[in-house]
């Protein structure tokens, strides 16, 4: 019983599925279908640029603005310097920017699916996740907001 209450603990946290368990739910299907691992090598930089994104970016968050990575412990102050300047959700941007590589690096129609997926609902946590903080910091989170987009630069 405590394996599958680990289990499911570990399968729930976010950068457990979207940098372990999708890569290799996507070699093992890959694999499974082709009998081999095609490997477009331009894609790995993806890969490497959304970890370190997630990685870096969420060390950052938690030295300016305190709390935790998540908003299990919501920050204590509004991180609007370094690069929550440019965008509001660069750490859920990394993940996605490492699907992309997953999916490129594979030529993976699983791992273009679960990109597919994941945006969908990362954007939709990301809404839930601004109304707490607009709760938590009210006009100044609001002003933050409409100066800085929410996951593209000038874009959206």
């Amino acid at each position: 019983m405590q394996l599958i209450v680990t289990s499911r603990r570990w399968i729930a946290s976010t950068p457990n599925r979207s940098f372990v368990l999708y890569p290799l739910c996507v070699i093992a299907f890959e694999f499974l279908l082709h009998r081999r691992i095609d490997i477009l090598w331009w894609g790995a930089p993806l890969l490497v640029w959304g970890f370190l994104q997630y990685r870096f970016v969420g060390n950052y968050r938690c030295a300016a603005g305190g709390g935790g990575p998540g908003l299990e412990r919501p920050p204590e102050r509004i991180v609007d310097v370094g690069p929550y300047r440019y965008v509001r959700n660069p750490m859920y941007l990394g993940h996605l920017i490492f699907m992309l590589g997953l999916a490129i690096t594979f030529q993976s129609g699983l791992a273009l699916a679960i990109l597919v997926v994941n945006a969908i609902w990362f954007d939709q946590r990301v809404r839930s996740d601004e109304a707490k903080l607009e709760a938590r910091f009210g006009a100044d989170y609001l002003a933050y907001k409409a100066r800085v987009q929410r996951w593209i630069p000038g874009v959206y």
